[in-house]
């Protein structure tokens, strides 16, 4: 089974293929039936997922904290 950070970066690169998929096909919003489809309101919210991962993955990257006492 995958860990979290594995899935979190499957998420993340899944997202950022499906946002090249659209924003190479760009399609217009349209209502169909009553139901408003926007793709730029999808392209916001994949935008958001990858933010979201990049997020997530930041905070479990190995850092170093670099002080100095004072004397």
């Amino acid at each position: 089974m995958p860990t979290d950070l594995e899935q979190i970066r499957t998420i993340q690169s899944q997202t950022l293929a499906v946002i090249a998929q659209v924003t190479a096909n760009p399609k217009p919003g349209y209502t169909l039936d009553g139901q408003k489809v926007s793709w730029d309101e999808y392209l916001a919210r994949l935008r958001d997922t990858v933010d979201w991962c990049e997020r997530k993955l930041a905070g479990h990257e190995p850092f170093e904290i670099h002080s100095r006492g004072i004397t």
